[in-house]
């Protein structure tokens, strides 16, 4: 059996414990969904369990050669199923079946550019079960006026309904990581598109929270003209609004005499 030790320029850590892991995958609805993925499958734990699932097919994407080796060696039968690539140069659309379910104990270092990832891609992930550091499993899950409330909270919840599911103690992993993981399970919603021109949303979103200090006033200054009114709402902090408040100052930045016009 193939032995290698985690990379931790990949952010590995191997979660040992199948409890855990058949919890993981029991968490993934997958209703309606034509394929599953799972992100990064290192030593197969979670593969194990996938794979006794013959009604969806999964397959699975791992950059590490080492632990490609070791998941054909485990799974003899497991082929073409996998796809040995980074999930985010990935192209989703052409390579599985839509509607798909996402699962995953997802690299620490790169957790937040996955989530990325599947908004770009929220026209075909319906679904998305996945392990990640516990302090980004609160700030997806973070409703307003909660100091964890940020872009991800925003953009994520946008499109999917999103539920911290557990808690999972460092011990259960090789190696250890320092922190606590959360396992948060995403649906989505009946929202194929914001009332708004969606990309300027998402400018709208990042640019508040990276002065998330700042009132609104100040931290949309470049996209607001410079006799904007005091508009209450920009009187107000990011976290203290809601997506339906971040649709409405989106919607006045093109439509409203007070704000810049942005074509």
């Amino acid at each position: 059996m193939q032995i290698f030790k985690p990379r931790k320029s990949l952010g590995q850590h191997f979660l040992k414990d199948k409890n855990i892991a058949r919890k993981i995958v029991g968490a993934l609805k997958a209703d309606g969904c034509k394929s599953i993925v799972e992100v990064g499958p290192g030593t197969g734990i979670l593969t194990e369990v996938l794979l006794e699932n013959k009604t969806i097919p999964a397959s699975f994407v791992e950059i590490d050669d080492s632990a490609v080796a070791l998941l054909n060696e485990k799974f003899p039968d497991i082929g073409n199923r996998i796809f040995h690539y980074n999930f985010l140069d990935l192209d989703l659309s052409s390579n599985f079946q839509s509607p798909l379910a996402i699962i995953g104990n997802l690299p620490y270092n790169i957790s937040s550019q996955i989530f990325f990832k599947v908004l770009d891609n929220r026209n075909i992930v319906k679904e998305m079960v996945c392990m990640v550091q516990k302090e980004v499993a609160q700030r997806i899950s973070s409703l307003p006026g909660n100091k964890n409330y940020g872009i991800l909270s925003v953009l994520l919840q946008s499109y999917y309904n999103i539920e911290y599911l557990f808690t999972v103690k460092p011990e259960v992993f090789y190696p250890p990581p320092k922190v606590n993981s959360g396992v948060i399970r995403l649906v989505r919603n009946g929202i194929n598109h914001l009332p708004c021109n969606e990309t300027l949303f998402f400018r709208v979103v990042k640019t508040a929270f990276n002065q998330r200090r700042k009132i609104l006033k100040n931290s949309l200054k470049t996209l607001l003209a410079e006799n904007v009114s005091a508009d209450a709402i920009l009187m107000k902090r990011p976290e203290q609004l809601s997506i339906d408040d971040f649709v409405y100052i989106t919607r006045s930045l093109c439509e409203t005499d007070g704000y810049k016009v942005l074509k």
